[in-house]
Order: C-alpha cells, then structure tokens, then sequence
C-alpha cells in the first residue's frame, strides 16, 4: 500500500509539474528546441555531466553548484554573488548568454524568439525537481531578458569619454587585460558590454557593487566605455 501511495504521489506532482510548465509555454515543442542544447547538456533520468554540466533540476538551483564540474571563474563568481537560475535569469541567459555572465564558456550565440524560449524553459521546467517558489509566467509578459531600446544599441560611443570614464572601472578590472580574481572587460565587444551593463541596472547580474556602479551611467556613457574597452589592448 505504500508503495502504491508513493506511486500515486509522484504521478501527481508528475501532473502538477506539467501543468506549471504549460503556463510558460509548450513542454512538447520545448523538447524538439532542445536538440540545440543536446550536444553539450543532458537531462532526464541517468543525466551525466557532458561538455556543459546535466540540467536536471535547474529551476531553484545556484549557478556553478554542481559538484565535480568544472565552472568558468565567471560562472563560479556568478553563482558566488548570488545567481540562482529561475525563470528571469534562464530567460536572460538563454538569450543571450553572455549578457549575464560574460565570461561563460558557453559558445551558444542565444535563442532570440520569445516562443521559443517559452517552450524550451516549460521542457526544462518538466524535467525541474525542485520547483519551489518558482515564479509563473503568464503568456503576455514581458520577456525578463535585458529590456533595451534597439536604439541604444545603435549609440556611437566616444572612446576618448570612455577612457575618461574608466577610472573607476579601472580601480578593479586591469586595464590590461589580466585576470587577477576580477575578470577582463578589456576588447570586449562593444553590444556585449552595452547589454551586460542594462543587465546589472535591471538587477538581472545580481553583484550589488556593479549594480550600484551602472545604475549611475547614462546610456551614451555606457556606450563610451563599451567603445573604449573594446578598443584597449
């Protein structure tokens, strides 16, 4: 009797789990997006570690909290200051990786259609065991993925204001380009640093220093700094 009870508890937590993925997208199509992550990730039952660690359980888990997997130093600080992967963050990290952790080893450029990350992150969500206090997402909200003006993506920056800028940045990044617990931001892209930057204004790169220090940037110093970076060697 037991058993069979444990059997019926487990069916509907199976059923419960899908019904919360099905409020971010569709489980189903999210399983045939994920041959774009197979490669390196696995999931599901007997999930082992690959080229990227398994992704069994993501919802609720820390950054870099695997153990027996080797991190990059970005992720590791990431998860260090902070990053726990809910629906916001994966969101923002399946979009475009490095806009929250720039130094990620992870070569994937990101998945740009809203849909298609609904649906991937349901599947994930489905395969989650640990969906406590993960917030919903109806259909109509806004993406949680830096929310940027494509605009100011076009801005031209000054690098001679950015060098002017960089004091401050330079207090603890290198400026040439070392890393010394701290990680490089020296040739940069320049959209890779504009969008890192919003990330940190909107809170969605949790180190509190940083948010603090972007929150205090125009959008056309950002742009000085991104266009002075990228050009430092």
């Amino acid at each position: 009797m037991k058993k069979r009870m444990t059997i019926a508890a487990l069916a509907l937590m199976g059923a419960a789990f899908a019904a919360q993925a099905e409020e971010i997208g569709n489980p189903e199509r999210g399983a045939e997006l994920w041959k774009d992550c197979k490669g390196c990730h696995q999931i599901g039952p007997n999930a082992v570690n690959r080229i990227g660690p398994q992704l069994n359980g993501i919802f609720g888990r820390r950054a870099a909290s695997i153990d027996g997997f080797k991190y990059s130093k970005s992720m590791a600080r990431a998860g260090k200051d902070g990053l726990t992967w809910r629906l916001e963050t994966l969101d923002a990290y399946v979009h475009n990786p490095k806009a929250l952790v720039s130094g990620t080893r992870m070569s994937y450029r990101g998945m740009k259609d809203d849909a298609d990350r609904a649906d991937l992150l349901a599947f994930l969500r489905v395969n989650s065991d640990n969906p406590a206090d993960i917030p919903e997402a109806e259909p109509t909200a806004e993406p949680d993925y830096p929310h940027l003006d494509p605009e100011v993506l076009k801005i031209t920056g000054d690098p001679a204001y950015g060098e002017y800028l960089s004091n401050e940045c330079t207090t603890c990044h290198q400026s040439d380009g070392s890393d010394q617990g701290i990680p490089s931001i020296t040739q940069w892209p320049q959209e890779d640093f504009v969008i890192a930057m919003h990330a940190y204004k909107q809170k969605l790169r949790p180190h509190p220093v940083m948010q603090m220090m972007a929150s205090r940037l125009s959008d056309e110093e950002i742009a000085a700094l991104a266009a002075y970076f990228e050009a430092l060697e």
